[in-house]
């Protein structure tokens, strides 16, 4: 049974076609991964079946008695409301029910003997269906959830306005998954989590019963929910079934017969030209050209398959500084309090360390904090001799009105024009990227821009707070050969061990440090 069917669907916008007459249906049940390079059109089409985008042409059509949940990246949060508070909302139809009840009890006191009958009968059935939802116990049901994605550690009194886009995130993911929508639409929902809440995910996901569509370019996560993969690629949509590996294969032996239908078709049109081309002339071979004409005419071109700009990455390597690129003593993290016992830090030259840990404990607090961004609570940091830092930031402007080139123009202004487009297409953006404003670019295509600008700097250290999300898996792949690659010093901040294991010198746990309890 489709619970979702998709006909014919168009998108563009301005000469740039995002989505061609793409269809598109969801069976009950169906967990679906819907993968594609950054800017294919993902999460165009993911708010085109939302109802958030009206197709330039095509049909959407739901099932009836069907419920939507959607995280998408720029979901947001009402100010002045606590976490509780938010988490309470995903349950508003039941405390309507409740109050519709002890509405009902009110009037008891006032109705005859026979409607009273029918008033206990209606309370009895609205007090069914509050057990049966688990009404009663939704406090406890709100906090496993919460802490399976660690908002647990941040408090659920706290106010939303003071969290961070991240933690936002996660207040946003948990809500959705406690309304147990019938159709579930999840764009990069691992982004902002840990890797022990992503397995909590994991587990979560592979019980939903109901179906979902998940975009996300973390390979490992998408294998173990999935079964069926609908790929965007060159404004077609097209269905697999099975793993992110079997799509691969599968996807390899179609571009090769893709290649291949296209490389025949061109033999026989120049085999077609050539004859009419040496025919023509002649009085005695004329019907025979024209007849080739005719039915060259007649044929349909195949367009050449075409490949995607594939991003170049390359850090430039500021003078050798000290030996310690930066120290600590009796360092302790927070703003307002303390995040971390005090401990001692030693970032050796030529050192490659991960920081890991569950979201909450300070691992972007700790950056911020040795780059000099922020004071630490009490202790002493002090950095080495010729240090150039570079810094990437886990979150950038969501109202940045720069188009691309203004943005790396912005801080780099005696590049030329032509240097700075060089610049842009080496990491993978085209000319519509580049003259696009960075606020209706997709996470990816931002994060190459300011990756870009990282490039563009000498730098001998690199600070870098979850730089692959966002990546498409290409990208992901291409940034780790560049930071195995560059000989300087590296932090790095990731939830995902798969980038970062094979390489680094050591990882720290900031779970070591905290004093909450984890």
């Amino acid at each position: 049974m489709s619970v979702l069917t998709v006909d014919n669907v168009s998108q563009g916008f301005g000469a740039r076609i995002i989505l061609d007459s793409v269809s598109f249906r969801l069976l009950k049940g169906e967990h679906v991964g819907l993968i594609g390079a950054n800017g294919e059109g993902k999460s165009t089409f993911l708010n085109i079946i939302t109802g958030l985008l009206q197709p330039d042409n095509g049909r959407v059509e739901w099932s009836s008695r069907v419920s939507v949940g959607y995280l998408d990246q720029s979901s947001t949060l009402t100010k002045g409301k606590t976490i509780r508070d938010i988490l309470r909302d995903a349950f508003q139809g039941m405390y309507r029910m409740e109050a519709e009840m002890l509405a009902i009890y009110d009037r008891m006191a006032e109705v005859s003997p026979e409607d009273l009958t029918s008033l206990m009968e209606e309370v009895g059935e609205i007090q069914e269906l509050l057990e049966h939802g688990g009404f009663y116990v939704l406090d406890s049901k709100i906090e496993e959830v919460a802490n399976g994605l660690g908002l647990g550690s941040i408090g659920l009194d706290r106010d939303v306005a003071d969290l961070s886009g991240g933690q936002r995130t996660k207040v946003l993911l948990t809500k959705l998954l406690l309304q147990n929508p019938t159709i579930l639409i999840l764009d990069e929902p691992t982004n902002y989590l840990d890797f022990e809440h992503i397995e909590w995910l994991k587990r979560f996901l592979n019980n939903y019963e109901n179906s979902f569509i998940l975009v996300s370019h973390d390979i490992d996560f998408l294998n173990a929910v999935i079964n069926v993969i609908y790929h965007v690629e060159n404004a077609s949509l097209t269905r697999y079934t099975g793993s992110y590996e079997q799509f691969q294969q599968m996807h390899a032996v179609k571009k090769n017969q893709e290649i291949k239908a296209y490389e025949r078709q061109q033999q026989e049109v120049d085999r077609l030209e050539d004859f009419i081309a040496r025919n023509k002339a002649r009085v005695a071979t004329r019907g025979m050209a024209n007849s080739r004409q005719k039915k060259l005419d007649k044929i349909e071109l195949i367009e050449k398959p075409r490949e995607k700009p594939k991003p170049t990455f390359q850090f430039r390597e500021a003078r050798t500084p000290g030996r310690f690129v930066i120290s600590a003593q009796d360092l302790i993290l927070g703003y307002d309090e303390p995040l971390t016992r005090p401990v001692d830090i030693s970032l050796e030259r030529g050192q490659k360390i991960a920081i890991r840990g569950i979201n909450g404990l300070g691992k972007s607090t700790l950056l911020k904090t040795l780059l000099g961004y922020i004071p630490p609570i009490s202790g002493r940091v002090e950095t080495g001799e010729y240090v150039e830092a570079g810094y990437f930031e886990q979150e950038s402007g969501l109202r940045n009105t720069n188009t691309a080139i203004e943005e790396v123009w912005e801080e780099f202004p005696g590049m030329t024009n032509y240097e700075v487009r060089a610049a842009l297409a080496k990491v993978g953006l085209t000319n519509e990227h580049i003259t696009s404003q960075m606020m209706v670019l997709s996470g990816g295509e931002n994060a190459k821009v300011r990756l870009c600008k990282l490039m563009l700097k000498n730098v001998n250290w690199l600070v870098l707070d979850e730089p692959t999300n966002h990546l498409d898996v290409a990208a992901k792949a291409e940034l780790k050969r560049a930071i195995k690659e560059y000989k300087g010093t590296v932090l790095l901040v990731s939830h995902e061990p798969d980038f970062y294991e094979d390489w680094v010198s050591a990882v720290w746990n900031v779970e070591d440090w905290t004093t909450k309890i984890v």
